[in-house]
């Protein structure tokens, strides 16, 4: 086939890859280089093509495989990119297409067969075909072995924190951050979180080390940028009016035949269509990121990728930094916020924006002071209100990151001073006008009940009603609609746990025996009897166990809201008096009297008022008697309770969550790179 392969599937036959793969050693400043790395394509993007380019690529490897330890083809082909980046900035400046064009396509080839070695072989394996040297030419001789990991890994992170993106620059800028992806794709081969890695190991040490806040700056710098692709065309060399001497003349021999298949995931096909409407570096480089952010602590020092993102400052921060923390930098918060607003849709934006406001104290006091807050807010509502269509690990997320806003006060009220139009996500009903706190409400009790008839999540339920919990004080002007639904949702735990309450009578007559007859002697009780009637029991016990504190939790809402700020929310009363024999069956249980105390008070005072009222009363009428009566109360025949504040707190080892998180959507999201599913042990295909 050799320079005329057509189609992805003849890669293995091309005499190029042939002579790289083969068993001659061939010097780094072999013409051959240049041959190898005259070709024009578009990477294939659609899965179909990439699956194809990994089987072919694992054929060329087998056999790199199998020589590279006498051949040491693999050093010469990095030494080849690496002695061509040195120059990279000076052609970037000059507009030197055909050099960066040359160094991309070396790169390209370097991820492909990494992402084959790594995913083949151990890291100690892949450490050994680093070190082995070409065996032929006088370059050879009298050569010390160098570290071409740590070189190469230096090399791709100065390549994206320092050459400038432009149009000619923004393949080989994102093929860099590809390709520290695939560096670090050694945790998808591996059931366990790694905390002994040798690639970690020279990321978080030695030459690497210095740019750690640089690198962690320029990836979301590129995330912020959302930088699309440049048309198809302008990072490849074109043909020059005065013939483009020597190297010209092998490229455009070459490139025509050689390497054409690549075109076939190019332009026309679904997957680089989509590309084009948003960016793919910007992507990468927030996968890059969170990889590197979840990146386990050395034993030595901790994760420090980590450290730059908890201790970055806003531009307009003049304060001085610690000397402790030598990876501190400043970025532009606005701009950071306004692309956090506008890409909310992805888990990666979703996950980035929990890391920064739980982690960075400075992003976190500047969202928290912003006046627009529901630009932010209202992404996150719409994930939680299409729960339906999103997976659990974004829906947590997008909870968490209201629980912690919820944490501060004065977003508690501020969000009831916000009012919104017109919200035309929300389908249930017509909200032409209401409060950003009152669609709070709202979609957080629609993901308890959601999650209560779907799910059954306990870690769901207790983030929603915690973030609940700590918005009720500042409940203010609540709409009609979130303040009955507020009364609808202990509705409907009232009668999931009168439900769960008969089931465990009937179970526990069905135990004992029938109604019908005596219950036999318990002392010619089998075993098997004893035992089913304790394991009955027990699961009984802990459902109603669980009903009960929801329950519980709902009444401290209702009442942290009625204690604290009655005469704001006539609605809230107005929905409870209606729904007032909801609460009977509760005012003397022995697990809710003293909170039922309060609510108790309030329906019997504004009954009492109303009966006195007469008895055809209009809403707007009931809603005026409850107004006077809200400024009539006593306060202080309303018994205080502690204030509700519940603060989110990560589990410990929160690593065994956010390690394959991140990586299952690196291989769900990651551009142009494709894994076989059956090589993955991080995760299963269905977390994934």
């Amino acid at each position: 086939m050799g320079a005329n392969s057509s189609s992805i599937s003849e890669l293995p036959e091309n005499e190029y890859l042939q002579k790289l793969s083969g068993s001659e050693p061939i010097s780094e400043n072999d013409p051959f280089w240049n041959q190898l790395l005259s070709f024009s394509f578009t990477t294939p993007t659609n899965s179909a093509d990439l699956k194809l380019l990994e089987e072919a690529t694992i054929s060329v490897c087998k056999s790199l495989v199998e020589k590279n330890p006498r051949t040491g083809n693999l050093g010469s082909l990095i030494k080849v990119f690496l002695s061509r980046t040195k120059e990279l900035k000076i052609s970037a400046e000059c507009q030197n297409h055909l050099f960066i064009w040359q160094a991309h396509n070396a790169l390209f080839i370097i991820c492909c067969l990494l992402k084959v070695f790594i995913s083949r072989m151990s890291e100690e394996e892949l450490q050994l075909h680093f070190t082995y040297e070409e065996k032929a030419g006088p370059s050879s001789y009298g050569t010390e072995c160098e570290d071409l990991i740590e070189e190469l890994l230096c090399c791709l992170i100065q390549l994206i924190v320092e050459i400038p993106l432009l149009d000619i620059t923004y393949s080989i800028s994102l093929e860099a951050v590809t390709t520290l992806i695939v560096f670090l794709s050694c945790q998808l081969f591996h059931k366990e979180i790694l905390r002994e890695s040798i690639i970690h190991r020279y990321l978080m040490h030695g030459r690497c080390l210095p740019y750690t806040s640089r690198l962690v700056k320029t990836l979301l710098y590129n995330f912020i940028r959302q930088e699309r692709s440049p048309p198809p065309g302008t990072h490849v060399f074109q043909q020059q009016t005065d013939g483009g001497g020597l190297l010209y003349g092998i490229a455009s021999g070459v490139a025509t035949g050689l390497w054409t298949v690549f075109t076939l995931g190019g332009v026309g096909s679904k997957a680089s269509a989509q590309l084009e409407q948003c960016s793919p570096l910007a992507s990468q480089s927030l996968l890059l990121l969170l990889v590197l952010a979840n990146l386990t602590d050395a034993p030595d020092i901790p994760n420090p990728y980590r450290q730059a993102i908890m201790s970055f400052k806003n531009t307009q921060d003049n304060t001085a930094f610690s000397s402790s923390n030598p990876h501190a930098f400043q970025i532009n918060f606005n701009s950071l916020y306004t692309a956090l607003c506008e890409q909310q849709k992805s888990d990666q934006a979703t996950l980035l924006l929990y890391m920064l406001l739980h982690q960075n104290s400075n992003m976190r006091t500047y969202v928290l002071a912003r006046t627009d807050i529901e630009n932010l807010v209202l992404p996150i509502l719409e994930i939680l209100y299409h729960v339906e269509e999103r997976n659990s690990h974004h829906v947590y997320m997008a909870l968490i990151i209201l629980l912690i806003l919820t944490e501060d006060d004065g977003f508690n009220r501020s969000i009831h001073e916000v009012i919104l139009k017109n919200i035309t996500w929300y389908a249930e009903r017509v909200l032409t006008e209401i409060s950003l706190g009152s669609l709070l409400i709202l979609v957080v009790i629609r993901t308890i009940q959601y999650n209560m008839t779907r799910t059954r999540d306990k870690y769901l339920h207790t983030n929603c009603l915690a973030a609940l919990a700590n918005m009720s004080a500042q409940f203010r002007s609540l709409h009609q609609y979130a303040a009955q639904r507020i009364i609808s949702l202990f509705s409907l735990l009232s009668k999931k746990h009168n439900k769960v309450l008969e089931q465990a009578t009937q179970s526990l007559r069905g135990s004992l025996g029938s109604n019908d007859s005596p219950l036999p002697d318990y002392h010619f009780w089998e075993m098997s009897d004893c035992l089913h009637f304790s394991e009955t029991k027990l699961r009984h016990a802990q459902d109603l166990n669980v009903i009960e504190e929801v329950i519980r939790m709902m009444l401290e809402i209702i009442n942290s809201c009625l204690t604290n700020s009655l005469h704001h929310n006539p609605n809230l009363v107005y929905a409870l008096l209606y729904k007032r024999d909801l609460f009977e069956q509760f005012r003397t249980h022995p697990s809710f009297q003293d909170i039922m105390q309060n609510i108790d008070l309030v329906i019997s005072f504004f009954s009492s008022r109303l009966e006195q009222a007469g008895a055809e009363l209009s809403v707007e009428r009931v809603l005026e008697i409850i107004k006077q009566g809200a400024v009539a109360l006593p306060k202080d025949r309303l018994r205080k309770f502690p204030e509700l504040k519940f603060k989110y707190v990560e589990e410990e080892q929160p690593e065994e969550f956010f390690i394959p998180y991140v990586w299952s959507l690196v291989y769900n999201s990651a551009v142009a790179l494709y894994w076989n599913p059956r090589d993955i042990q991080l995760f299963t295909m269905d977390s994934g």
